[in-house]
This record gives C-alpha cells, sequence and structure tokens, in this order.
C-alpha cells in the first residue's frame, strides 16, 4: 500500500458515540461549497463502519476532499474524533503512491535547506507567470497561487550567530520548536519570539534535534516518514523537559499535531511532553494572568487589528490566549472576525484540483476583511497567512510579532529583571 503506516482501526466504541446528528456537515466548510465531498459524517464515521467490513469501501477521491481542519470535531456534541478517523482511513487504506509534487510540498525540511542557498533565485522563479503555468501543468501547483518566498538565511543561524550569547544570563528558560516557517521562510518570527521573552526575562534555547513536525508528510500520504521525524521531535522535547524547560511554539498547527495527531494517528506517545508543549501566547498570557510577568507597551503604537481564527486554533480551544493578549495593547482597535475557514488547510490549495473548493471556502472570510479595512489581520497559522494575504489587500502577522512590535521592550525588562 505504498508508504503505508500500519494503524489498528478506531475504536468501535469511538465510533458508536456519533449520534447521526450530522452537526458536523453543517460545520464543514467542504461540504458547504460542493456536492462532490460527502461531509465528515460519511465520510468519518459512517465510513468506517463499512471499511472495517473491507476496505473496498474507501474512497479515495472522497477522502482527499477533507481539509482536515476539525471544525466537524469542535461542532461534535460527543467528542467524536472524526477528523482524525477520516485521516486515519487515508493512512490505513490509501494505494496512492506519493508524486513528485507531493514529495516536495512534503519534504519541507529538504527543500527548504536547498531553496536558503540560492533564495534570490528560487523567490524570483517562484514568482514568474511563466514557471507558475510550467508547475501547473507538469505537476499540478495551482498557477493562481504563488509559493511562500524563502530566507537567505535560517533562523536557526541567525540564533546562534546573534542570540544564543545572550541566552545564557536567564536563570528560566524555555526551549523553542520553530518549525520549518520560521527556519526557512519568515525568520523575524522566530527573531520576535527571542525578542519577547527575552524582555519577559525568559531565555531561549533550541531543541537538540527539530524536524518538520510532519503535517505536510501526512496530508501528501507519507505517513512513515512522518512518524520517523515525530520521534525525533518526541526525543528532543523530553530531553528539554527533563531539564525543567517547557517547549513553545509560534504555529497553531504545528502544535496541533505534535499534541494531538501524533498519538491519535501516528502511534508516537507523547505523554512525557504534552502537557509541557504550548504555544507561546498561551504560556505568555498564563504569566501574564498569575501575576508573575509584566507588559509595558510603546504609547506610540495605534494598529486596527482584525484577529482571524485558524482553524486548529479553534479545536486547541486557545484562541482565548492570543486575543486576550493583543487586547492588552493600549493602542490597539480590536476586532474579531467571524470564525470562518480560509481555504488553504496546509498545502491543500497550492493544489490544482482544489483550487475552485479552496476559494469557494475562504471568499465569505476575505471578503469580510477588506469590509473590515484593518491595518493587519492577526493569525497564529503561517498557512493562513499564506492564503490570507494572496487573497486580500491586508498584510497578515502572528501575535507574538505583533506584541513584540508594540513592546516597550526596556520598561517591561526593568520590570520582569
Amino acid at each position: 500500500m505504498g508508504d503505508e503506516l500500519q494503524l489498528s482501526n478506531i475504536s468501535t466504541n469511538e465510533l458508536e458515540q456519533c449520534l447521526k446528528c450530522t452537526i458536523c456537515t453543517a460545520y464543514c466548510p467542504v461540504a458547504a461549497v460542493t456536492p462532490f465531498y460527502p461531509g465528515p459524517k460519511h465520510a468519518g464515521p459512517d465510513g468506517e463502519r463499512y471499511r472495517i467490513k473491507d476496505a473496498k469501501y474507501f474512497d479515495e477521491k472522497a477522502l482527499k476532499m477533507c481539509l482536515n481542519c476539525k471544525r466537524c470535531e469542535v461542532a461534535c456534541p460527543e467528542g467524536v474524533k472524526i477528523g482524525d478517523i477520516i485521516q486515519a482511513a487515508r493512512i490505513k487504506y490509501s494505494t496512492h503512491r506519493p508524486s513528485l509534487r507531493d514529495w516536495t510540498m512534503g519534504n519541507t525540511d529538504l527543500v527548504g535547506s536547498i531553496a536558503t542557498r540560492v533564495a534570490p533565485i528560487v523567490n524570483m522563479s517562484l514568482k514568474l507567470k511563466p514557471a507558475k503555468a510550467v508547475m501547473d501543468m507538469m505537476i499540478g501547483l495551482d498557477k493562481t497561487k504563488t509559493m511562500p518566498s524563502y530566507s537567505s538565511q535560517r533562523f536557526e543561524t541567525w540564533f546562534k550567530k546573534h542570540a544564543l550569547p545572550q541566552q545564557s544570563k536567564y536563570t528560566k528558560k524555555v526551549s523553542y520548536f520553530h518549525g520549518c516557517y520560521v527556519n526557512y521562510n519568515f525568520p523575524k518570527l522566530g527573531q520576535d519570539f527571542v525578542k519577547l521573552m527575552n524582555a519577559i526575562g525568559y531565555g531561549v534555547s533550541l531543541l537538540d534535534k527539530e524536524k518538520c513536525c510532519g503535517v505536510a508528510l501526512i496530508a501528501n500520504g507519507m505517513s512513515s516518514q512522518a512518524k520517523r521525524q515525530g520521534e525525533v521531535n518526541i526525543k528532543s522535547m523530553t530531553e528539554s523537559v527533563s531539564k525543567g524547560m517547557p517547549v513553545l511554539t509560534t504555529s497553531s498547527t504545528c502544535t496541533f499535531t505534535m499534541r494531538e495527531e501524533y498519538p491519535h494517528l501516528l502511534q508516537i506517545n507523547n505523554d512525557k511532553v504534552k502537557d509541557s508543549l504550548s504555544l507561546a501566547t498561551r504560556f505568555i498570557y498564563q504569566l501574564v494572568e498569575s501575576g508573575k510577568v509584566n507588559l509595558v507597551f510603546r504609547k506610540d503604537y495605534k494598529k486596527r487589528i482584525a484577529y482571524h481564527s485558524a482553524c486548529h486554533m479553534e479545536r486547541l480551544g486557545w484562541i482565548i490566549y492570543s486575543t486576550s493578549l493583543l487586547k492588552m495593547i493600549p493602542g490597539v482597535d480590536f476586532v474579531m472576525l467571524d470564525s470562518m475557514c480560509c481555504g488553504q488547510a496546509g498545502t491543500y490549495a497550492f493544489k490544482k484540483e482544489n483550487h475552485d473548493v479552496a476559494s469557494a471556502i475562504g471568499s465569505p472570510l476575505f471578503k469580510l476583511i477588506e469590509e473590515v479595512h484593518p491595518d493587519l489581520v492577526a493569525t497564529d497559522c503561517e498557512t493562513c497567512k499564506w492564503q490570507i494575504e494572496m487573497s486580500t489587500s491586508a498584510p497578515v502577522e502572528n501575535p507574538i510579532s505583533i506584541l513584540a512590535d508594540a513592546l516597550d521592550v526596556e520598561a517591561t525588562k526593568a520590570l520582569n529583571s
């Protein structure tokens, strides 16, 4: 079955918790825009009952339409892991061999390590219409999309040169899982994280070994490789946690994948690290709320900021942490956007066959953003950032970058020293 990760069947007990109420289908962004997707209830619990009896009931085409946004799980009144059932079925039953496109989009570390060496050439090429047309025709990358740009300097390189020497002076420390996006595409977010953590009195260290969280590999049919990479990450995180350092991230999807999907989809035991693995905004908010940390903001920072709820943030239930921190900035005119999927879903919207569905899903959100006229949109997911910036006139930033920009660093350091 190609690159298949052998999984035991989802338990009958979990399947039988499904009430067949179809609330999940009502909240599914894919089912709302196309009649060709049967909906999460049918693709998930209902379909799994048949698949357990005979693998011939596996419908590759239908299940590939699932975004894995987890909105079905947020809506489910019985807590059925509908999205996991669908993804586990893809892992177990799929006979599809990853294409060149799938392999390229899944292997973010390898592609990123090569692209950063010749970033100006790669970035220019990715924006050229002829190059887009060729990729559209030859490997199925949608020509209307622009792939994220690469940085000429990796975040890890910057950290070792400019930040590492200063981290030893801090008695309190955290480990940072930066992820492939920060390392290869947008080191500034990692730099903002270090700036913010140092300002509140915490030193930052990187994990001994870090691999991509594996979400792109899972989505593109390479779950065995995702498992190998996940095991490396958990081993490194366990070492950090054993030294008293919690592991923080700046990506909602990386966090969700490692906390929630490692055990369910990849059968990786993360019990030793799960409680110590957190999104940075959650960690900082809890420090502020408990009175252990004080934040001082610049008086001249004035922005109208609209917050977009990334799907995996909704599933984690952690939106309150990011939005509460943004509301603490005196000069912020905060707008909470209606909860809607942007349609990007990692690599999903880059694929030619998903263009119409992804665009239809995101369209109401893009229209709302233009109506709100924000100075910028805040979201905790980097792929949401890509989709929104490609589809609206608004720039998009992670809440960590906004906090770092708005912070009065010296005054905050003085209060937290």
